[in-house]
């Protein structure tokens, strides 16, 4: 571990710990006097000192909206010469999200990402692998301030030009790798078609996130590279990567570092807490940030929190892998429909290859799901079985569309976009669609 005495601390030192960090949060948000602030006092808070943890809930919500609406920076807690770094996306239907940091929250998110290197099982004699974009986006610069703080030596790859990081990984034999999954699987795909014996590499572990990915792809990164695939979760309003990680010794579940990142669960519609184990939205207060703290910040993200023992030793409490976004899901002739549904079921399904697309087509009064897949093994049987299997797990009929091994579309920079819009007289959005 990184930093055994915060992630084993006890249950109830951290709780304390929590407590503490929260009452002075708000407090600051209070005296400020800006949007949480004056929020916050609307809902009855004037002092922050009796504020307990259990009183959370009853806290109002901050949401993606106040950030579009106070664009670029007015939700700023400090003075703007404080700010030494500004990170964020291009954010949902293009409107920006920025996000400042200062230094102290540049030294806060490299602990954080050292922890989740740790998590791989990484040293500081590792050699880490980061395949992540560099830029505005803050995957490249969190895992490559995380290994530093680590004392690991980092290749800052970045994304791209495949082929030169295929020798890197042959040259240099590092042991973590650090990219998206949906380019773990691209690099594994060259790393075969190069010739390369996976046996040659040296890789232990993959720390790969930014976009929500399944158990299924995770067997099929693991076929292909010698690693244990694990999830690392983060979002730029919050601090970016290094909010969970999965551990390597169970892969089950996202350690969250709680004394940093206050975590809850609620129902995406009423707004109330739901019970361990129960999918919900998550939802995180900041709890040491300084250039831009959110008090129960609504995420849009599905997925459950459990409060187990987990094997690695670690204490903080685990959430699931995102099963979905509150945003994202897909409604079909009337079915709710997540595209993770689609994802477990194609890739279980050993004939096809890691590599899919679903399209909406909305050509006609009446939506279809057509799941675009590359056959790498059976017969004809597989097109008529896939279709059956989605139709069991999601309620509805999917029209399924086999392309041959490696005809379907790469992306190597940035996040892949799985789901893709077809209306009418667009183009179709996969070469050799119909």
């Amino acid at each position: 571990m990184f930093d055994r005495a915060a992630e084993t601390m006890s249950r109830d030192r951290r709780s304390a710990l929590q407590t503490e960090r929260l009452r002075l949060l708000v407090g600051r948000l209070i005296e400020l006097d800006g949007l949480q602030g004056r929020r916050l006092r609307e809902a009855g808070v004037d002092s922050a000192a009796d504020l307990s943890l259990e009183s959370l809930s009853t806290l109002p919500v901050t949401t993606k909206q106040d950030l579009w609406d106070n664009y670029p920076l007015g939700l700023l807690a400090v003075p703007p010469e404080d700010v030494v770094a500004v990170h964020g996306s291009s954010g949902t239907g293009g409107r920006p999200t920025l996000v400042g940091y200062t230094r102290d929250d540049l030294d806060v998110w490299a602990q954080m990402c050292a922890r989740s290197l740790g998590c791989g099982g990484a040293t500081r004699a590792s050699v880490v692998h980061n395949a992540y974009g560099y830029g505005l986006f803050t995957g490249g610069a969190g895992l490559h301030q995380g290994a530093i703080a680590m004392g690991a030596t980092v290749v800052p790859n970045s994304s791209g030009m495949t082929a030169r990081q295929v020798k890197l990984l042959v040259d240099l034999q590092p042991d973590i790798l650090c990219c998206t999954p949906s380019y773990a699987v691209y690099l594994g795909e060259a790393v075969r078609d190069a010739g390369i014996d996976s046996a040659q590499l040296n890789l232990k572990a993959g720390i790969l996130g930014a976009e929500p990915w399944t158990d299924g792809l995770r067997e099929k990164i693991e076929a292909l590279l010698p690693l244990k695939a694990l999830d690392i979760y983060g979002l730029s309003e919050i601090i970016g990567p290094g909010v969970a990680t999965e551990c390597i010794e169970a892969q089950n579940g996202l350690h969250v570092n709680e004394d940093h990142f206050l975590v809850e669960c609620i129902d995406p519609a009423s707004g109330t807490p739901v019970g361990e184990g129960e999918i919900g939205e998550l939802v995180f207060t900041t709890l040491t940030k300084q250039a831009l703290p959110f008090v129960r910040y609504r995420t849009a993200d599905l997925a459950s929190l459990d409060s187990g023992d987990c094997p690695c030793g670690r204490t903080l409490v685990r959430m699931s892998k995102v099963v979905g976004r509150r945003d994202d899901m897909l409604v079909i002739r009337g079915v709710n429909v997540f595209p993770s549904e689609i994802e477990q079921v194609v890739l279980a399904d050993g004939r096809v290859a890691p590599q899919y697309f679903v399209v909406v087509d909305k050509r006609a009064d009446t939506p279809r799901l057509v799941v675009a897949c590359e056959q790498v093994g059976g017969g004809e049987e597989v097109h008529t079985e896939l279709e059956d299997a989605l139709a069991a797990r999601l309620g509805l009929r999917a029209d399924v569309r086999m392309f041959p091994a490696g005809t379907l579309p790469r992306q190597e920079v940035g996040k892949v976009v799985r789901v893709l819009n077809w209306s009418a007289g667009d183009d179709s959005p996969l070469p050799g669609l119909t």
